[in-house]
């Protein structure tokens, strides 16, 4: 691999580079465990591929031999055991297409060079999107909180509805309104305010009185009334037959 000029090795490496990002290359499996999985051996050749093609690509006169591309794999491989083939596949191709001054010569040495600052410059992305994970969760948790704290109120205001048909209904709106005055002058504690508010409450709820409707016999002569006044109307707005 180390000697081989296959195309098809370099459309391999190509199509594993082709729209490659940060995210794919720091999710992608690590080292060590393609290591534990295909073996070392199979890791070392993977990222000799991977290094002979960056080699290939790069327009200069004096290039890695293949002792040296082994070599570079097999300490690439022992270093980076906790991140991807693909981080080094990313390292590269950002080497080649921005502008690193190679000298008219690539050797491991530089290949090093290039790996090492592409991780620094991940050490920082990574610590990056944690502060922005961070951030986001801390939005999301005040969001939250300040939606129950919305419910809440929305619950409070329903809680002070008053009853429209209530006889004493103006009453009980201006205390209640009195009450959320003082409340929001400092004037009442929001023990007091709250003690205030649950009294309008109570004084809203209208209970069923049983003892106000009236006995069986007077129930009868109140609907013998009713049913008398129906039939007295039907007859007074009868239109007389033709």
């Amino acid at each position: 691999m180390a000697r081989s000029n296959s195309d098809e090795l370099r459309e391999m490496v190509a199509d594993l580079s082709l729209g490659l990002t940060r995210h794919q290359a720091a999710a992608a499996p690590k080292l060590f465990q393609l290591r534990n999985r295909l073996g070392e051996a199979t890791v070392i050749k993977l990222l000799v591929v991977v290094l002979k093609c960056f080699c290939d690509a790069v327009r200069v006169p004096d290039k890695m031999s293949a002792a040296e591309l082994i070599e570079t794999a097999e300490v690439l491989a022992a270093t980076y055991t906790h991140d991807s083939i693909k981080d080094i596949v990313l390292a590269l191709k950002e080497a080649r297409i921005g502008g690193y001054r190679f000298y008219q010569s690539v050797d491991a040495g530089k290949v090093f060079d290039i790996v090492r600052s592409y991780f620094e410059k991940k050490a920082d992305w990574l610590h990056a999107q944690h502060l922005d994970t961070k951030a986001r969760s801390t939005s999301t948790e005040h969001s939250a909180v300040a939606q129950l704290a919305a419910a809440g109120a929305a619950v409070g205001g329903i809680g002070q509805r008053l009853d429209p048909s209530h006889p004493n209904h103006e009453r009980l709106r201006r205390k209640l309104t009195i009450t959320n005055g003082k409340a929001r002058r400092g004037l009442l504690t929001p023990e007091q305010a709250d003690e205030q508010r649950r009294q309008v409450q109570q004084a809203n709820q209208r209970q069923a009185r049983p003892d106000w409707q009236p006995h069986e016999a007077a129930a009868r002569r109140i609907d013998s009334r009713n049913r008398a006044e129906d039939r007295r109307l039907a007859d007074q707005y009868r239109q007389p037959t033709q």
